[in-house]
């Protein structure tokens, strides 16, 4: 099996990459990076957990460093593309270590949080921004940035893009980009005008589909527990979430996903919820606190709506569990994928009340998925969690001010009608200058914002 050197990946990124453990190219770097290292047009088609990121990354940060381009204000060389904020950060941080070895700076530019740190980021000259297409749109209408000097634009998850709505915009962003620049193109599919987009913008491309035999994804094992009442299923959600390993659980409603998370804090297992209610701070932190490693103060589980399906990779989980069964096959095998990822193996558990039962028989047949429905029972209990984490005591509730709901806004600011009208004017925030603020990503420092709305769901 050949490895990175031997792929034609400069030796100072191959090192970055063997400090984290990355020795062996999966089948989509290995196919595509001799072409896209020459500086080829390159469209992919892997699905995710394929190592695309790291297939695209190498290649953008190899070229920029080699083209000995100068770092200028307002002039990046190097972008990418991502549908979700989450996704956005994620490629960044994938990207920083190897820009930094390299001499480059990585920034991302996505809306939730003011723009200003953004702007100045920007204005100061980086080499790569990572971005969603509405805030890269705006900074560009505003001519805080122009993308002139593009050198290698790279669009990852068309296909989600296309979900989203936002192709219309990354068409205009990449015909401002120059027609000689080198573009890598990354979907699942082609379908959905994608096919369209690749034609358009893709010169003289080389395409490379990974086939899913090849994608490393361990064994992902499929599991469907019926269970008799609802008092029943909360007992097996609380017993699933109380595991060793990451579990990801996943709800149908943002409410649910914060009552469930907790309810699972206050029964001793730690949980942290992700949805679109959360500000771009609070999405971060616990989405952080998911990431690190539960002796440096992580958790092991994460409650999610489908937000997270798509847009969220974190490496070693164990389980993912469709608390509330998705209403689309596409959901299922979305929010599946997030186990099961880079050889290693995973189990997703479907519960299911017997008013269910019908509905998740033909989810499971749209998807391709075979796997039996089970009647609740101990042992299935004792498959699935064979060792349980620690008890952890909660920490005492902080004194919060009350306010009902119908009070609180998405993102948890105070509305200004609840305050007096008379005070209204004194408590106004300056434009511009609400949630958590983006920093410039430079050699892996600093944290990401990322966008809202509908460029960040």
């Amino acid at each position: 099996m050949p490895s990175f050197l031997d792929l034609g990946v400069p030796a100072e990124l191959a090192a970055v990459l063997a400090a984290s453990g990355k020795t062996e190219a999966f089948a989509i770097q290995r196919d595509t990076l001799p072409d896209s290292l020459a500086g080829r047009d390159l469209l992919g088609r892997g699905r995710t957990g394929s190592g695309k990121t790291i297939a695209f990354a190498l290649p953008l940060v190899a070229r920029l460093a080699a083209s000995g381009g100068k770092r200028r204000s307002g002039l990046p060389r190097g972008l990418v593309l991502a549908p979700t904020r989450e996704l956005a950060t994620q490629i960044a941080a994938t990207v920083a270590p190897l820009a930094e070895a390299a001499g480059l700076t990585v920034t991302t530019v996505f809306g939730g949080v003011s723009q200003r740190p953004q702007e100045q980021a920007l204005r100061g000259g980086v080499d790569i921004v990572v971005a969603c297409p509405g805030r890269l749109e705006d900074l560009m209408k505003q001519q805080v940035l122009r993308l002139s000097a593009i050198e290698v634009a790279v669009l990852d998850e068309a296909d989600h893009m296309a979900d989203l709505g936002f192709l219309p915009g990354v068409t205009r962003i990449l015909a401002a980009t120059p027609a000689g620049g080198q573009r890598l193109l990354f979907s699942a599919t082609l379908d959905r005008g994608i096919d369209t987009l690749a034609r358009r913008f893709l010169s003289n491309p080389v395409s490379h589909e990974v086939d899913e035999a090849s994608v490393p994804v361990g064994e992902m094992t499929h599991r469907v527990l019926v269970v008799d009442s609802p008092e029943n299923k909360t007992v097996l959600v609380r017993d699933l979430a109380s595991g060793t390993g990451r579990r990801i659980l996943f709800t149908r409603t943002k409410h649910q996903a914060k009552k469930l998370a907790k309810q699972l804090t206050a029964a001793g297992i730690p949980a942290v919820d992700l949805h679109g209610n959360l500000s771009q701070n609070a999405r971060e932190r616990n989405l952080g606190a998911f990431s690190a490693d539960p002796q440096d103060g992580g958790v092991r589980v994460l409650v999610a709506t489908d937000v997270a399906a798509r847009g969220v990779h974190v490496d070693n989980v164990d389980l993912v569990v469709h608390v509330d069964p998705p209403v689309e096959h596409k959901a299922y095998l979305h929010r599946s994928g997030r186990t099961a990822r880079a050889g290693a193996a995973g189990t997703v558990v479907t519960v299911v009340l017997p008013e269910q039962r019908r509905d998740v028989k033909d989810l499971l047949r749209k998807a391709a998925i075979t796997a039996p429905l089970e009647q609740l029972t101990q042992d299935a209990v004792t498959e699935l969690v064979p060792e349980r984490a620690p008890h952890v005591r909660p920490a005492p509730p902080q004194q919060q001010q009350r306010q009902s709901p119908k009070q609180r806004p998405a993102g948890g600011e105070k509305s200004s009608a609840t305050t007096p009208p008379s005070r209204r004017r004194r408590r106004r925030r300056p434009a511009g200058q609400g949630g958590a603020q983006g920093q410039q990503h430079q050699g892996g420092q600093g944290r990401q914002g990322s966008r809202g709305g509908a460029q960040g769901r």
